[in-house]
């Protein structure tokens, strides 16, 4: 398989290489001196059509590839200069040609025959999307794929040289702040004009100077639009039948635009398994919110007591019903202010099925194997709003306030047949809720001193709860340690659990300007936080009463009532200069820490003082090429959950108790970044390389009852440091209307665990590559071909446990008589262990759509899914205390008819 996938993208690039000439130079003025950045076009005279193009590099040269016996223009520009037009007829032989521009002393405009499909402004690269497109594109993250040095990531964020989006933007406006996924998906291919990438990206110019922004990238869409006030988007409609039951499809997308105000509206429901928002996302969500004390060394960890719910490698499940209404809003009443928001409803109806097989670690220890069927059905309905204001009243003030709150409302059913445990009915149910402020104010008070103010609260109410019915023998002596009834037919265990968080994170900044290239910066800081934690172990008896058990484990009622506080007050000190090449920043804090737990087994409290050193330093060797180092020592809490002393229920095999002393851990983390793009050969290479240390790590102490998987946990400061290194890279190079790529990646870590008194040695590698090659034709067919291969290497205790995985893809897509549009995506995973083959899954998706042209409002598709009718796909996962292989079934073969209207 590695051999013909191989062979294949060799064939590709050697196939495309063929039928074409060069034509390369370089750019000068007329003192000689190379003229980087400069754009070089060549426009086919017979068909008007620009063949080529190209951007000089920092010596000057450009490179083009042309065809041979025809009649180019060629068309050299740059801003300041005298636009230089010549005629070339190539021949069969590769030409070189030097240009020579003479400044323009008019400054005009300059003007062009054709737009150039990339410009370089400065920190901002401005894509012409008609440049990329081929008449097969819906959606923008179709335009996306197409351009150089931009990618989409597994979970359809925006990577750009390697580095997130970290914000998107229409026609300079916020589009759901906080996730770019939603833009990606939904915002019309046929309504965007420029995509412009800004780097060094900061939404406060007043700090332009001062911060390390290099990581910082934003994208901003221009859209086509011809009048001040315009409507956009489009309605999709669809339905179809699966082994019987009628699926549908409604997804309307509409969007407004004005000088001053923008809404945008993207709806969504269906049963046909297209997520267009998921838990995942919800979580994930950042709406734009920074930690004020993110880079001050502390690390306090609020927890999450969400439900445990069961996760499908991707939204390939049984069955899933999906509604989604999600509403954008800018509006500027007057020049400085801008207000903005959204508010986003979530609700999914999800029934999955699988099969998994669980290892658990070291043999010695005669843990059974265990082997599961589980049933499951998901209810979440999940709500976000955002409001934001920003006021700009002159260039010395910025105010910034912006509040979010979530709640939801989510319930897990789920039936489990075990090997080991019999027959497990499970329940749990949740609805918590948050609300978060942040409050920042930036007042420059001349030109070397900038003071700058950031709050950030949150309250946080979480209320998870869980029911467990099962008989189990081999629970029993578990049982009577924890004081449950053995005498009844069947176990029927619950447990309420309540967290009330409380946080209150602020930060005050001053920045002395020592010169334009150093200045110093004093931050004093406060985190606060208080957790109030209580929970509730009961028993429903075969009668229906409920019984409270005692446990002999701790040697009191099931239940713990926390009043956790946590306190940091912090100085820090940060140096920051410029010397030729070299941005180096280092820097301190100092910080005065506090913890106290008040519990039913009495109080503690934790007082200490410490000093986190960091340091940063960036070697730009160009302009879009440059390596960073970074150092950071910081110290991390646990959350309340850790330090709860009475026994906690997480599931039914599945038990906890807290440690009230359990102290902080100590973190030292180095990295090695390396990004360059070379606009001159469209080279985009990333890497980096990470190592980490943690000193007296907080790990879990596991008991498991003799022939069993039910096991009572508790944490503890580990004598042993952990350690987790990692590296990958990234290279990608254009030939023509070709791209090829090659990456590969490999991590490590060990820790020290106990099981059953026993201190066990762990190591896990994770490592593998992947190469692939696409095309950006604009007249002919394009393909993505793409091969990944990753093993996953567990030693625990005396247990080493390997799985290797194979996944090639091919997507085509294919524009035809300039009326229908065909796609397909073909994937296919093989997994297997060092002795047989686990699971093979094929899956391939097609679609043809009509459209009388481009222009036509109207557009009919036929779409089907898991063609080849696929029955499971399947994942390798590697615990703490296990590993694991599941089996996740995936809706049968269906075929849908859609129809499209454009506004």
């Amino acid at each position: 398989m590695k051999k013909l996938i191989f062979t294949l993208l060799c064939m590709v690039v050697v196939g495309t290489s063929f039928a074409q000439l060069k034509l390369e130079g370089v750019v000068k003025d007329t003192v000689g001196e190379p003229l980087e950045l400069a754009n070089v076009v060549a426009i086919n005279q017979e068909t008007k059509a620009l063949d080529s193009y190209g951007i000089t590099n920092d010596k000057g040269r450009y490179k083009l590839n042309l065809k041979p016996n025809t009649n180019y223009k060629i068309q050299v520009s740059y801003i300041g200069f005298t636009t230089a037009d010549v005629i070339i007829n190539t021949k069969d032989v590769d030409i070189d040609r030097d240009f020579i521009l003479k400044e323009d002393v008019s400054l005009d405009e300059i003007e062009l025959t054709y737009e150039m499909p990339i410009i370089i402004k400065g920190d901002t690269m401005i894509y012409n999307a008609d440049s990329f497109k081929s008449g097969t594109e819906r959606k923008l993250e179709d335009i996306l794929k197409k351009l150089p040095g931009v990618e989409i990531n597994d979970l359809g964020q925006i990577e750009v040289e390697g580095k997130a989006v970290s914000k998107l933007m229409v026609n300079g406006k916020n589009f759901f702040d906080g996730d770019t996924k939603l833009g990606t998906q939904n915002i019309p291919s046929n309504a965007v004009d420029k995509i412009e990438v800004l780097k060094n990206f900061t939404e406060v110019g007043q700090l332009r100077s001062v911060q390390n922004n290099q990581d910082n990238v934003a994208i901003n869409i221009k859209l086509k639009q011809g009048k001040d006030k315009f409507w956009f988007g489009n309605v999709t409609a669809g339905g179809g039948v699966a082994q019987e039951d009628p699926l549908y499809l409604i997804q309307p997308k509409l969007f407004y635009y004005s000088p001053k105000t923008s809404l945008n509206f993207i709806g969504d429901l269906n049963n046909m398994g297209e997520v267009a928002f998921t838990r995942r996302d919800y979580f994930n969500f950042g709406s734009g919110f920074r930690a004020p004390s993110q880079s001050s060394g502390t690390s306090i960890n609020l927890g999450s007591n969400s439900l445990g719910f069961s996760q499908s490698q991707s939204d390939r499940v049984d069955n899933i019903n999906s509604k989604l209404a999600a509403m954008n809003f800018n509006h500027s009443p007057k020049e400085g202010l801008d207000l903005s928001g959204f508010g986003i409803y979530s609700g999914n109806r999800t029934d999955m099925r699988e099969n998994r097989s669980i290892q658990y670690t070291d043999a010695s220890l005669n843990l059974p194997d265990e082997d599961t069927e589980s049933k499951t059905h998901q209810a979440s309905d999940l709500a976000m709003v955002k409001f934001k204001t920003k006021y700009v009243p002159n260039t010395s003030n910025q105010l910034d306030y912006q509040i979010v709150g979530r709640v939801s409302t989510e319930q897990q059913d789920q039936n489990v047949f075990s090997s080991v445990s019999g027959n497990v009915g499970e329940l749990e149910g949740s609805e918590p809720y948050s609300i978060n402020q942040n409050l920042n104010y930036y007042y420059t008070l001349d030109d070397r001193n900038i003071f700058a103010f950031s709050g950030q609260h949150l309250l946080q109410d979480e209320d998870p709860f869980y029911n467990a019915i099962f008989s189990d023998p081999t629970f029993d002596e578990t049982a009577e340690d924890i004081g449950f009834d053995t005498a009844q037919n069947t176990y029927n265990i619950n447990q309420e659990k309540r967290i009330k968080s409380n946080q209150l994170d602020a930060k005050l900044d001053y920045w002395n300007i020592l010169s334009p290239k150093s200045n110093i910066n004093l931050t004093l800081g406060l985190v606060y936080s208080n957790q109030k934690f209580d929970s509730d172990i009961f028993q429903f008896l075969d009668n229906g009463s409920r019984f409270d058990p005692v446990s002999t484990i701790i040697n009191q009622a099931n239940g713990n009532e926390v009043d956790y506080t946590f306190s940091d007050s912090y100085l820090g000190f940060e140096y920051r200069f410029k010397s030729g090449i070299f941005t180096v920043s280092p820097g301190f804090s100092a910080h005065a820490y506090g913890t106290k737990s008040d519990q039913l087994t009495g109080n503690y409290k934790d007082n200490f003082f410490r000093v986190l050193p960091k340091f940063n330093a960036r070697i730009d060797l160009k302009k879009s090429e440059s390596i960073t180092v970074n150092y950071v020592m910081s110290t991390q809490f646990t959350d309340v959950t850790k330090i709860a002393q009475g026994l906690m229920l997480n599931r039914y095999n599945s038990y906890s108790v807290g440690l009230p002393d359990l102290e902080s851990s100590l973190r030292h983390n180095v990295s090695l970044n390396y990004r360059s793009f070379n606009m001159f050969n469209y080279t985009n290479m990333n890497g980096s390389l990470s190592y980490s240390k943690n000193i007296n790590q907080i790990r879990n102490s596991a008991q498991f009852a003799p022939g069993s998987v039910v096991r009572i946990s508790a944490p503890f400061n580990s004598d042993f440091s952990d350690e987790s290194a990692s590296a990958n890279g990234r290279f990608q190079r254009a030939f023509g209307k070709l791209r090829a790529s090659l990456g590969g990646n490999l991590s490590y870590n060990k820790f020290n665990q106990i099981i059953n008194n026993n201190t066990s040695f762990n190591e896990n590698y994770t490592y593998g590559y992947n190469i692939g090659v696409n095309t950006n034709f604009l007249t002919a067919p394009n393909f993505d071909l793409s091969y990944r291969y990753s093993i996953q290497d567990s030693d625990q205790g005396n247990r080493r446990t390997k799985f290797y995985t194979h996944s090639p893809r091919i997507n085509f897509d294919a524009l035809i008589f300039k009326a229908f549009t065909f796609r397909s995506n073909f994937s296919y995973n093989l997994t297997k262990n060092e002795t047989e083959t686990l699971n093979i899954y094929r899956s391939l998706d097609a679609s043809l759509a009509y459209r009388k042209d481009q222009d036509s409002k109207w557009e009919l598709e036929l779409k089907g899914s898991n063609l080849l009718n696929a029955g499971t796909e399947s994942n390798t996962s590697i615990g703490t205390y296990f590993v694991s292989f599941t089996e996740n079934f995936i809706q049968p073969r269906f075929v849908t008819l859609r129809v499209r209207y454009t506004i």
